[in-house]
């Protein structure tokens, strides 16, 4: 993994394995998907269904490359934004150019350049975690903890966003960059057996037909369900 991302440009294209037309479709979709948590939901005669559940204070983008995501989803819902990536020239052009202005702004909190299995968010900081095409270079038991750690670095009602490729059934390993792909059925175990729940999940349309589906989830700690009760 370490070898076939430092050969990757730091740019849009690079980060998205040559991707890079379908930025303005992934983005929209992560922000129409997570919306009604922040402005709350609003149904015929402009009627509300549901009242916001967090604040748009404080994300965390996990897996963040270059910010992209951060820039141009995160940032245009949330004041502040930490981002975490194990990539130090992914990590260097976030800092020193992609998001600079950014930064300059102090809209930015912490660069952090560290592996998943590494980060120990602080607790209580985030609104949300955001996930997205990273989760596949972690091992099952490594991303159970990994969701545990994220679980106590949540706020109150905070929220945990994965974005990620799905496969019909089972594990589909790439051997180019030591990822896997798993089934959204692999997942759902995984969430449970990390205490999340899910309170909402969606295909993302409008991605290559070539590439596996996408599919975002928005997962809450089970533990804040049961304090409600």
């Amino acid at each position: 993994m370490t070898q076939y991302w430092s050969e990757k440009p730091a740019t849009i294209d690079g980060v998205l394995g040559g991707y890079g037309e379908i930025d303005e479709i992934d983005v929209e979709g992560s922000r129409l998907f997570i919306s009604e948590y922040i402005y709350g939901k609003k149904g015929a005669r402009n009627r509300i269904i549901s009242s916001p559940r967090i604040s748009d204070e404080y994300a965390c983008d996990c897996g963040a490359g270059i910010g992209r995501v951060t820039k141009h989803f995160l940032l245009r819902i949330f004041k502040k934004v930490d981002l975490v990536e194990y990539t130090p020239k992914f990590i260097k052009q976030a800092e020193n150019d992609f998001l600079k202005k950014e930064k300059e702004e102090g809209r930015i909190g912490e660069f952090i350049c560290s592996g998943l299995q590494e980060f120990m968010p602080k607790e209580g900081k985030y609104d949300l975690i955001w996930c997205q095409w990273v989760l596949g270079h972690l091992k099952d038991d490594d991303l159970i903890k990994f969701f545990e750690r994220c679980k106590k670095g949540l706020k109150p009602k905070g929220l945990i966003g994965v974005k990620e490729n799905v496969s019909v059934i089972g594990y589909q390993f790439d051997e180019t960059d030591s990822s896997v792909t798993r089934s959204d059925e692999i997942y759902k175990k995984i969430f449970q057996k990390s205490g999340l729940k899910i309170v909402k999940e969606e295909i993302q349309h409008g991605m290559p037909e070539e590439l596996f589906e996408v599919k975002m989830y928005a997962l809450e700690n089970v533990d804040d369900q049961n304090q409600e009760k």
